[in-house]
């Protein structure tokens, strides 16, 4: 039985690693396998650290996003694989890697992930999370503060230079691609059990199947 692939998008900020962690809750964890698109940053050790800064990270372009499509591929066709660790303090992939097993659901959660043709058409299930501009840009300012060790200053240039302005061109264009939305993320209980109560009736169709192809 293949695994189940499910997209999680949204602007930054918008509750899509709540939502995912919820549906891995009701879901059951044993059942699931959990994928960053964060992860998957270019490495930007060949540039000087002042330069790194300066790169647009809100862009397609800033990510390795044909290594995650390559993974994919892989896990559907039951192969473990290995994702990049990420150093977003200096912009550089670590010399580590995280060993992801199959499992019967793959959440990819990214606020690019439904731009890409290549890895939108990988997802049996896609998941836009929609969420204020105002409560996304305090979650982005405290998140980048508390876990990444930027200034607010910085976290407020890059947001008016890059993150608003792709969010506009990229992820907000992206929704019309999602076959459920959410809107206020990881406080709406009600669609989020929902789309977990889907994916088990899915989960126990496949296995149905299966069982009768035995």
């Amino acid at each position: 039985m293949k695994p189940l692939i499910i997209g999680v998008a949204g602007g930054t900020g918008s509750g899509k690693t709540t939502v995912a962690s919820r549906i891995l809750d009701r879901v059951g964890a044993e059942h699931i396998t959990y994928i960053a698109h964060d992860a998957y940053y270019r490495d930007l050790s060949h540039l000087p650290e002042r330069l790194r800064a300066q790169v647009n990270f809100d862009h397609p372009d800033a990510l390795e996003t044909e290594l995650l499509v390559e993974h994919l591929k892989r896990l559907r066709d039951e192969e473990p694989v290995e994702i990049p660790i990420y150093d977003f303090t200096t912009h550089t992939r670590t010399d580590r890697t995280q060993r992801v097993e199959v499992a019967s659901v793959v959440i990819v959660e990214g606020i690019l992930v439904f731009v890409e043709p290549d890895l939108r058409n990988l997802f049996d299930v896609k998941i836009y999370i929609d969420t204020d501009a105002d409560v996304r840009f305090i979650r982005r300012l405290r998140r980048d503060i508390e876990e990444r060790g930027r200034s607010v200053e910085s976290v407020c240039e890059q947001y008016l230079s890059t993150v608003r302005p792709m969010h506009l061109e990229f992820v907000e264009p992206s929704k019309r691609y999602a076959d459920v939305i959410i809107p206020e993320g990881g406080f709406n209980e009600v669609a989020i059990g929902m789309v977990a109560a889907r994916i088990k009736d899915m989960l126990a169709e496949d296995f149905q199947t299966a069982g009768q192809c035995d």
